[in-house]
């Protein structure tokens, strides 16, 4: 609907909630004409009516959240918008009743950071519930193809550019930094939530680049000195990893699920959501010691080789179902 041109919160609000009743009557339709399964991956949001017949029929439901907490979510969120004078809505209130009666009644709930499980817990789920399951990086198309270049600092944003990614707080301390010749390079779309805030930042020596190809990026992490993510909310920001097998550390808050890839003060850095002056410091540090910069680019890519990828992602999944289907047959 997006790319047609309708953009209305409530009706995209209306339709995206129809769709997961209709999808999840759909899944539930299908279930009673089949053998039960012994477990259901469901993605979260969806599955509840066939989440309530799978487990009546003795079968075992997990959903699998890709961020934190639904309500947690919604709360971060709306208080960011708040403190920018955004009047969006960020959730409909019936997305998270339902997220939260899927919640209750999933027998696991899978989260890729421990961030996100963290937020699970502060909201009332038991930590048992939960299993942690960290996203892999497709090393293949990400990999060093050039160098930084020695006569400017080169920082690097990547990701939907809006209130949720704590873009302003970047860009406040990047017009702080002290440099002679610095830029600030921005890949990624601009979310509407930031079109009203981003007249009042300061924009001097930033190029926004629009959405670009994952050969580009590449080319783009290789070639920055540090790689800035101030998110205040997201499950596990995959452009971390892939940064790091381009050898460029990373910069980026507590709630991006960064310390599931990367330990603070060796392949980067690790601060308080909307901390500007921890952001400024992390990237004066880099930007006054070339020789640290190079260090922890080379331990970033040595830290990528201990990664993974999705290879060890279906093998945490694989694990798992084989847990839970043991128990079932005991």
């Amino acid at each position: 609907m997006p790319r047609i041109g309708f953009t209305s919160p409530y009706l995209l609000d209306q339709m995206s909630y129809a769709n997961a009743l209709a999808f999840d009557a759909w899944t539930s339709g299908k279930l009673k004409k089949a053998e039960v399964p012994d477990v259901l991956i469901a993605l979260s949001g969806s599955s509840l009516k066939t989440g309530i017949e799978l487990q009546a029929r003795g079968g075992l439901m997990i959903c699998d959240r890709g961020s934190s907490h639904q309500r947690y979510q919604e709360q971060i969120v709306a208080e960011e918008y708040r403190r920018w004078g955004v009047t969006r809505p960020v959730t409909d209130i019936r997305d998270i009743v339902r997220e939260e009666r899927i919640y209750e009644m999933a027998d696991v709930i899978t989260v890729p950071s421990q961030f996100a499980a963290r937020s699970f817990v502060e909201s009332g789920i038991a930590a048992a519930k939960l299993r942690v399951i960290p996203y892999g990086v497709r090393l293949e198309q990400f990999q060093r193809t050039g160098e930084p270049p020695k006569d400017r600092f080169e920082v690097l944003f990547a990701g939907s550019v809006g209130l949720r990614k704590g873009f302003p707080y970047l860009l406040e301390a990047f017009a702080r930094l002290r440099h002679a010749n610095k830029r600030l390079r921005v890949a990624g779309a601009m979310n509407p939530d930031l079109k009203t805030v981003l007249e009042r930042l300061p924009q001097d020596k930033v190029e926004f680049l629009g959405s670009v190809s994952q050969t580009r990026l590449a080319e783009l992490m290789s070639t920055s000195h540090v790689m800035v993510l101030p998110s205040i909310e997201e499950g596990l920001a995959l452009v971390q990893g892939q940064a790091l097998a381009c050898g460029c550390p990373v910069l980026a808050s507590t709630n991006t699920g960064g310390e599931d890839l990367f330990r603070n003060d060796v392949e980067g850095f690790i601060v308080p959501v909307r901390d500007v002056d921890a952001l400024l410091d992390r990237m004066q540090e880099l930007a006054d010691d070339p020789a640290l910069q190079r260090l922890m680019s080379n331990a970033a890519l040595m830290r990528v080789k201990s990664l993974g990828g999705w290879d060890d992602y279906g093998d945490q999944w694989e694990r798992l179902l084989q847990e839970m289907t043991a128990k079932t047959v005991a």
